[in-house]
């Protein structure tokens, strides 16, 4: 009979465990359970952004009883990510999805259509005014200012000691689409100008987010070109534009996080997104129940959900004083909102 009672006893406690907030399996809920699914438009590894989204919104509901987490990938193909949020949404285990995207949006649009009383939380998109979707969109300009910035201050230095010159820094994206088009590329050029109004840029695709070998290609054409720092905005990708910069002598500047360590003396710029600190938040004011669903938010610089770290070791040992000053007063300017660079 003990050995039954103990049988028993280990069977509850094995199934009792499954879809915890690590993610992964998602648990049975009760009366008294919250359930928050987490959609990563692409997947978890390797993507260090929604690595962040996930562990926000886990941290979140961790601290928060009766809460479970379940992470939910939606592959690398865009056209599935509507159906695959559908079904979530069918399904009616989620009271809240939360994700980040630009895309995301409208999809959430489509799919609050079909099932009203879904909950969204997104964020890096906008949309106001649906009463079940709340969105917190990041204000890239800002970051990519930023990153032109400093792309421009270490190009001029790099080519104040070589023969010639060249008034032109790079940016290697995945593919286009509206922000990129509309605000990152724009920003990254006016940053740059900023140093010197003849710089341009020179902007390429590599038509996925996740061909190394093509983002070294093209990032070689590049160098080769004259370009001597380049964004890289390009998913997997990236990898093989930090190594054909490492091999010619090129310089790169990292989005989204802090990029310094992945080649320490070839990174010479991070302007990141507090993408963990946003999730974690803003999970935390949807269980309080004071998430403004219907709302658009955006938020920056002298928000604190943008930035650019200034502080990093390597930083400081792969950029000169002088650059680092200036690019210092250019953040200032932007946290203190003495310079308004609009969204």
């Amino acid at each position: 009979m003990k050995k039954v009672l103990l049988l028993i006893v280990l069977t509850g406690v094995l199934f009792g465990c499954r879809g915890g907030n690590s993610g992964g399996v998602a648990g049975r809920r009760t009366a008294h359970t919250q359930s928050i699914g987490i959609f990563i438009p692409g997947v978890m590894s390797g993507s260090p952004i929604y690595e962040m989204l996930a562990q926000g919104v886990q941290r979140a509901a961790a601290e928060t009883s009766g809460v479970i987490a379940t992470v939910i990938e939606g592959g690398y193909n865009q056209a599935e990510w509507e159906s695959r949020v559908t079904s979530m949404a069918a399904s009616g285990d989620y009271d809240l999805i939360v994700s980040s995207n630009p895309s995301l949006p409208a999809i959430a649009a489509e799919v609050s259509a079909k099932f009203p009383k879904q909950r969204f939380l997104l964020l890096d998109g906008e949309l106001a005014g649906n009463p079940g979707i709340y969105t917190m969109r990041y204000n890239q300009r800002e970051q990519a200012y930023m990153a032109g910035h400093i792309a421009a201050l270490v190009s001029s230095d790099l080519w104040s000691t070589a023969a010639g010159s060249t008034a032109k820094v790079g940016l290697v994206a995945a593919q286009e689409y509206p922000t990129m088009n509309n605000i990152i590329l724009p920003g990254y050029r006016d940053g740059a100008q900023a140093v010197d109004p003849a710089f341009t840029v020179d902007f390429r695709l590599v038509g996925n987010w996740f061909d190394a070998e093509r983002g070294a290609e093209i990032a070689e054409d590049m160098i080769l070109g004259g370009v001597k720092v380049i964004l890289c905005i390009s998913g997997g990708a990236n990898e093989g534009v930090l190594k054909a910069a490492s091999e010619r002598g090129a310089k790169v500047v990292w989005f989204d996080i802090n990029g310094y360590a992945l080649s320490p003396g070839t990174v010479v710029g991070s302007a990141i997104l507090h993408q963990e600190r946003a999730a974690y938040e803003q999970t935390i004011r949807y269980l309080a129940g004071n998430l403004p669903f219907g709302s658009a938010e955006v938020v920056g610089v002298a928000d604190g959900y943008v930035d650019f770290i200034e502080d990093d070791p390597h930083y400081l040992a792969a950029v000169s004083p002088e650059i680092r000053k200036a690019q210092g007063s250019l953040i200032e300017r932007i946290r203190s909102r003495a310079l308004d660079l609009g969204e």
